[in-house]
């Protein structure tokens, strides 16, 4: 479903996980927007990411997605999910994106 996919890229949106400033700041962006529907470990099993029918990250059709069409999800929003192009920065979408794809294996 396509909210679902939506979903699961904010949840991508957070990809980065620590040493670097990018990857700490991609955590943080994704804590503050994406965790309540995605989930803190992207596998969409917050309350909300179970109303919303969100997908994992660990789904086929998430871990198909590029970067850049994950990118495009948040920036544009894509199903339920909103567009987050007004209310966070280019590169904030960018980490928290790369933060997120940690959590597709």
């Amino acid at each position: 479903m396509k909210i679902t996919t939506g979903i699961a890229l904010v949840a991508m949106l957070a990809a980065a996980n620590g040493a670097t400033f990018a990857q700490g700041s991609g955590a943080d962006t994704y804590k503050a927007k994406c965790q309540s529907c995605h989930g803190a470990d992207g596998l969409a099993s917050s309350g909300a990411g179970k109303v919303l029918k969100v997908k994992p990250a660990t789904d086929p059709s998430v871990k198909a997605m590029s970067e850049t069409e994950m990118i495009a999800a948040v920036h544009n929003g894509m199903g339920k999910m909103q567009p987050f192009k007004d209310s966070l920065t280019d590169a904030q979408i960018k980490a928290s994106v790369e933060y997120f794809r940690t959590f597709v294996k």
